[in-house]
């Protein structure tokens, strides 16, 4: 084992001063994640900051670039964990340049309203996505 993967997601929100959007992605695969929504993102590459690949991930899966706001800190260094060998540092982000299109591992995007919490909560999110949105929302509500 050479250690945890590093996964970046980003929480693209319609205004990182007052979002009241967050963008959700339905996954196409694996099989077991597939119809489930997640934070747009991907694995960080050898070489690459965390940040770069965010980057690059939204601009592959999305085609879409970003502003990075204030990362979702989750008190681990590592980030969030995904599984036992996975852990996801996930960023506000909000859209700067291009319409975000399902072109890779996404069949569906959807601008969920951050007012409704049943709303977002009601997707059939990636169970490890779980604890982060519920994360978001309360940093949202909280800033309100």
């Amino acid at each position: 084992m050479t250690g945890l993967i590093n996964v970046v997601g980003a929480a693209v929100v319609d205004s990182l001063e007052t979002p009241t959007r967050l963008l959700a992605a339905r996954r196409t695969a694996p099989p077991q994640f597939a119809g489930m929504w997640e934070f747009p993102g991907g694995k960080v590459e050898v070489g690459e900051t965390a940040e770069a690949a965010l980057h690059r991930e939204l601009a592959e899966e999305l085609g879409v670039e970003v502003r990075l706001g204030h990362e979702l800190e989750s008190g681990n260094s590592a980030g969030w964990t995904l599984n036992e060998r996975a852990a996801m540092r996930v960023w506000f982000a909000e859209l700067t340049a291009g319409e975000p299109r399902p072109l890779e591992d996404h069949d569906e995007l959807r601008w969920m309203p951050l007012d409704g919490f049943d709303d977002v909560l009601g997707l059939p999110w990636i169970p490890a996505d779980l604890p982060i949105v519920q994360a978001l929302l309360d940093r949202v509500s909280a800033a309100a």
